[in-house]
């Protein structure tokens, strides 16, 4: 191919991945961006392969990665999705490290001058901080969310400050490194890429569990921004323009997320959050509630006018939202009015109850975002939540709380709110949650497919 041929092919497949995140903007046209995603990464890895020497090697790796890929996907469950998602987003930042290495050891082989320019020293000493950081701080929040390691915060005295100290050493390694000839350049270069590996790690242990869907988000963007900085060492476009493009939406989506959980974006960059200073979480405490059956469940839902569901991580953990799609037919056939609302953040991972629903074919008019349906709830017969529970916390309304200022689905105001648990187990934030103890409230204690199941024969 010609250099204008694949500048062209480059700029077609730019644009589709830009239709494929507008796209992917709502639910309806979702799967046309999927679609539009899919043709331009073809058109992509095409493209690289018809202009790679050794091709066979690059088709080689397609076929070994893309068959775990495939494997994978087949094998993993709705409610893993989460750490699989960091887990992805760790080895986008890994290949950055990789390829910065290859560059440095072997310049002429990406088409680099030997010894390496400054300009390119720098493009390469970006690209490969940012990936060391995602890749280790993406390992951290895979075990956080697979449970391999606690979600709970972890934090010491003057963690700021020591951050502030390694990222201070790494940057004066990464000046060394742009200021050094071809023989000094590895002890630089060696201790920059460590360092970054551990600030990885100290940016995300001190985030709480129940803030995991902004990091998810977070660590997606730092992806982009390390693909974006290795495609200007290798003189990529297209790697530079995916990269951006990455890199920005998930930059974006991270400033929602923290707005719909009363962060700062800032703070969230820097690794800052994730506990509120002089706020305690507390366990769930012995109390009374009042519980039922879904028996019960079944006649206060039938007899209302208006019914909204709320969908948790406890859905996804059971498979319900089918069954749940199910039980709002039947009432929709009795004439009561079913909505759904969702939260930002609820679940794991920013979207996760969209997707559940989007999978058991929930008619998306029914599906309403936080904003556009937390005044609906006081005037609602029936607020039915399924598996979820900081979301609807009551506590993000109380001075002190640990999430005091988080938007919250009002789900409190309803006229009678009905709750799905296992247990009462604290939710992933370790709070109580008052909504259980209001004298309006009923519990239903089961696994969400099931209790709803029996709601579905009850009706």
């Amino acid at each position: 191919m010609t250099a204008n041929q694949v500048a062209l092919s480059y700029l077609v497949a730019s644009v589709l991945f830009i239709l494929a995140l507008k796209g992917l903007s709502s639910p309806l046209s979702a799967r046309r961006g999927n679609l539009f995603g899919i043709i331009g990464m073809v058109l992509a890895i095409v493209t690289t392969i018809a202009i790679t020497p050794n091709w066979t090697l690059v088709i080689a790796g397609i076929v070994v990665g893309g068959t775990i890929g495939a494997v994978v996907a087949r094998r993993v469950e709705m409610t893993q999705m989460p750490e699989l998602v960091a887990a992805m987003h760790s080895l986008v930042g890994l290949a950055a490290v990789l390829i910065a290495i290859a560059a440095v050891a072997n310049p002429s082989a990406f088409h680099i001058v030997d010894p390496l320019p400054t300009g390119n020293r720098f493009e390469l000493f970006i690209g490969t901080f940012v990936g060391a950081i995602t890749f280790s701080g993406s390992v951290i929040a895979f075990g956080k969310l697979s449970g391999k390691i606690r979600s709970a915060p972890v934090v010491f005295g003057g963690q700021h400050w020591v951050n502030l100290a390694l990222a201070l050493v790494m940057l004066g390694c990464g000046v060394a490194f742009l200021l050094s000839g071809k023989d000094g350049q590895w002890v630089p270069f060696g201790m920059m890429t460590g360092i970054a590996f551990l600030l990885g790690v100290l940016i995300i242990i001190p985030i709480g569990g129940a803030d995991m869907p902004v990091v998810i988000s977070m660590l997606n963007s730092y992806s982009g921004w390390a693909a974006a900085g290795i495609g200007f060492s290798l003189g990529n476009s297209m790697l530079i323009i995916s990269g951006s493009l990455v890199g920005a939406s998930g930059a974006i989506l991270s400033y929602i997320m923290c707005k719909a959980m009363n962060r700062s974006f800032f703070n969230v960059i820097l690794g800052g959050f994730g506990a509120v200073e002089g706020a305690v979480a507390g366990a769930a405490q012995a109390r009374p509630v009042k519980g039922g059956s879904a028996d019960d469940v079944a006649f206060l839902l039938g007899n209302a006018e208006s019914v909204i569901i709320v969908p948790g991580y406890g859905l996804a953990v059971a498979r319900a939202q089918h069954s749940v799609k199910e039980m709002a037919q039947k009432l929709t056939e009795k004439g009561v009015h079913v909505r759904y609302a969702i939260h930002p953040v609820a679940g794991r991972m920013p979207g996760h109850m969209n997707v559940l629903l989007a999978e058991a074919e929930v008619p998306y008019d029914q599906v309403f975002e936080m904003e556009d349906i937390n005044n609906e709830f006081g005037t609602t017969d029936v607020a039915l939540i399924l598996g979820a529970n900081d979301v609807v916390n009551p506590a993000a309304k109380t001075p002190g709380s640990a999430i005091f200022g988080m938007p919250i689905l009002e789900a409190y105001r309803a006229r009678t709110v009905i709750v799905n648990k296992r247990s009462m187990a604290s939710g992933y934030a370790g709070l109580d949650n008052e909504l259980f103890y209001m004298d309006k409230t009923m519990m239903v204690f089961g696994d969400a497919k099931k209790v709803v199941e029996d709601i579905v024969k009850a009706l």
